[in-house]
């Protein structure tokens, strides 16, 4: 007799495992998204490179508290260089964060304990030290582009140690 084969995911029967991001609800797409903030973070890019560099600067719509957007319907409007995150480009788009449940999803990996949709929990993301909670220095509308350079800052680009272990620590 053989053995059963090993599983793959022990999240295997979540939708995102069983589903390709084109075959989501919205719903579903939507509870994707952590509530990091990070995407929402202003970004530089290096034009001879293509180095992405995260600032600690928000968008003018984040509310750094909350980790969210304060106009969400309404954000491309007021904010025309917003990149609505669709199944087409996250795959392309080399600023989202090594975090981004998108970018595990479309690369067929698992979102980490500290995601809502594992942990049930909504403030397990900033227990983790993933989101911007607390590290936003200025928004959009009060630091000039011209100075962006300055607030160039590393972790939005890198993984908490927190936050890369298999379970939830025990506290």
């Amino acid at each position: 007799m053989t053995a059963a084969p090993k599983r793959i995911s022990d999240q295997e029967e979540f939708f995102w495992k069983i589903k390709t991001l084109d075959e989501m609800s919205e719903a579903e797409w939507e509870s994707l998204c952590d509530g990091c903030g990070r995407c929402c973070l202003e970004k530089l890019e290096d034009e001879d490179t293509g180095r992405i560099y995260f600032t600690h600067v928000a968008c003018k719509l984040l509310d750094a508290g909350l980790c969210a957007c304060k106009d969400y319907p309404n954000r491309s409007e007021k904010v025309p260089d917003c990149v609505r995150l669709k199944p087409a480009n996250v795959r392309t788009l080399n600023w989202l964060p090594p975090s981004c449940a998108y970018k595990l999803v479309a690369e067929g990996r698992d979102l980490y304990w500290w995601h809502p949709l594992i942990s049930g929990d909504p403030a397990t993301v900033h227990q983790a030290g993933v989101s911007v909670r607390g590290r936003v220095q200025g928004t959009e509308d009060e630091i000039p582009d011209t100075e962006l350079e300055h607030h160039i800052v590393q972790w939005p680009a890198l993984l908490p140690k927190r936050a890369r272990l298999k379970r939830r620590p025990k506290d």
